[in-house]
């Protein structure tokens, strides 16, 4: 139900075969109403200065090729978009601007990619699509070594300098969060810290993310920044909360992939997610 779009946060993850085909091959299932519909239609709806988080499992050609199509569709209702990216620190803002400028290519920017993530070749077609289209892409993430710090040490071992590096950020781990992890993780070896402190390590992540982009809407209340990440980071408890959090106004809606057997029409949960996107064929 398009209704919802308005008091929740725009969240995709995706299951795509063409990185450019027609919007309408993708079809959203409505959990809560048990019901579908497409993505071109879902978009047309879309709310100005609204966030889209679109999950996805890294590396996956489909869920990456379905990041296309979302982009493609808030653009071609006519949103002023830009897209927010896991996968490249918040330092890394003057090289995405280069290259959306088109003064630096793509083995550049594989480079700057490189100091973050891997699986450059997954992500490439959506980098293509942004510059093509002058999309302002969005460097969200902080750095890996704080990140792999908290989970270590917890957050109180941070520095001054380290806690320079990140947003304003509180980093309190409160029951629900840490079961929400416990039930997709399992209690399996997180690293040498403690669970909680691998928990305090997964929020400075989902809550930087989202201060970096609602950060970006402060500047562009018009604009609808599409955020790629993976499927635990856009889940309800993730971003989608941290967003809640600091901006309690701002319009989104929860977008999961169909996983068989994790999200898919019997067990998606509106706790979980508002939506799944299905592909012309399931």
């Amino acid at each position: 139900m398009i209704s919802k779009i308005v008091p929740a946060l725009l969240l995709f993850s995706l299951t795509a075969t063409t990185a450019c085909g027609s919007d309408d091959s993708f079809r959203l299932w409505d959990v809560s109403e048990q019901t579908e519909i497409s993505l071109s239609e879902a978009a047309g709806e879309f709310p100005g200065g609204g966030i889209v988080v679109v999950g996805e499992q890294h590396g996956v050609k489909a869920h990456h090729e379905g990041q296309v199509a979302v982009i493609k569709a808030a653009r071609e209702a006519g949103l002023d978009v830009a897209v927010g990216l896991e996968m490249f620190q918040r330092i890394d803002q003057p090289d995405l601007d280069r290259f959306v400028a088109g003064e630096i290519g793509m083995t550049e920017l594989s480079n700057v990619f490189a100091r973050s993530w891997s699986n450059f070749e997954a992500y490439q077609p959506i980098f293509e699509y942004c510059r093509q289209k002058k999309i302002p892409m969005l460097g969200l993430n902080v750095p890996r070594r704080i990140t792999r710090k908290v989970a270590r040490s917890g957050f109180e071992s941070l520095t001054a300098d380290d806690i320079g590096l990140l947003p304003p950020i509180a980093c309190e781990v409160g029951p629900a969060y840490e079961s929400f992890l416990r039930r997709v993780l399992g209690d399996n070896d997180h690293g040498s810290g403690t669970f909680e402190q691998f928990c305090e390590a997964q929020l400075v992540w989902d809550a930087a993310m989202a201060v970096h982009a609602l950060a970006y809407m402060k500047d562009h209340p018009d604009s609808n920044v599409i955020i790629l990440c993976g499927i635990i980071h856009a889940w309800k408890p993730a971003i989608p909360a941290q967003v809640k959090k600091q901006s309690p106004g701002t319009p989104h809606v929860v977008i999961q992939p169909l996983i068989n057997g994790r999200f898919d029409r019997s067990t998606a949960s509106p706790d979980d997610t508002d939506y799944l996107l299905l592909d012309s064929g399931k």
